[in-house]
C-alpha cells in the first residue's frame, strides 16, 4: 500500500465530496503560506525558524499532492530460474533453483514510456519486480528475459527460456507470475541417462 493511500480520508472511514475536500486543502494550503510569510518576513534570529520553513513548505507539496487526485497503482512480477539437471524439460527431485540469477524485464506503460528493470534470485530461485506509479503510467504490456545463471554448472539456457511477451492487466495490487526460466548443464549427470 502506497504512503498516499494511507493519508487517505477514505481509509479512516469518513469522506468529504470531492468540492469540499478542494475547499478545505486550499484553505489549509492558504494559511500555510501567510504562515510562512510571517515567519519569513522577521529578522532570523532562531535557529528553528528555518527548521519551521522547510515543514511548512513540506506540508504545501503534500497537499498539492493531495488536491491533484493523482491516483497511483502499484503492479508486480515475479518468477523463478531453475536448473534443469538432466535436461528433460521437466521439474524433478534432481532439479533445484539457481540463486542469484539475473532476469531483466522490459515494460511498456500505457502513456508510451519504456522501463528496464533488473533482477536477481533470493536463495528460492525467485525473483521479483514491483513499482508504484500514476494509474495512468500503469504497466501496459511487459518481456521477462533471463540475462545469466552465474552457476558454472547450470548456465546454458533451456529450450523456450529466450523470454516471455506479456500483457499487463492486473488491477492495482496484484502480480503477473512468469513461468519459470531454465538453465542446464552443458552435460547431464550420469544418473540422468
Amino acid at each position: 500500500m502506497g504512503w498516499v493511500s494511507v493519508l487517505s480520508p477514505k481509509k479512516e472511514g469518513f469522506s468529504f465530496p470531492k468540492s469540499q475536500m478542494v475547499d478545505l486543502c486550499i484553505s489549509f494550503v492558504t494559511g500555510l503560506l501567510v504562515a510562512q510569510l510571517n515567519v519569513s518576513g522577521k529578522d532570523k534570529t532562531h535557529p528553528m525558524e528555518s527548521k519551521d520553513n522547510n515543514l511548512v513548505l513540506g506540508f504545501v507539496v503534500l497537499a498539492v499532492f493531495l488536491i491533484s487526485g493523482v491516483k497511483s497503482w502499484t503492479g508486480e512480477i515475479h518468477g523463478r530460474v531453475v536448473c534443469d539437471v538432466c535436461a528433460d524439460s521437466s521439474i524433478g527431485p534432481e532439479d533445484h533453483v539457481l540463486e542469484g540469477a539475473e532476469v531483466a524485464v522490459l515494460c511498456i506503460t500505457k502513456s508510451g514510456e519504456v522501463v528496464n528493470y533488473q533482477a536477481f534470485t533470493n536463495s528460492k530461485g525467485i525473483y521479483t519486480v514491483a513499482e508504484t506509479m500514476p494509474e495512468s503510467e500503469r504497466w501496459d504490456a511487459c518481456l521477462g528475459r533471463p540475462i545469466s545463471s552465474f552457476h558454472d554448472h547450470c548456465n546454458h539456457l533451456g529450450d523456450g527460456s529466450t523470454g516471455i511477451k506479456f500483457t499487463y492487466n492486473h488491477p492495482s495490487g496484484h502480480f503477473h507470475a512468469i513461468r519459470p526460466f531454465v538453465y542446464r548443464p552443458s552435460t547431464a549427470p550420469t544418473y540422468c541417462i
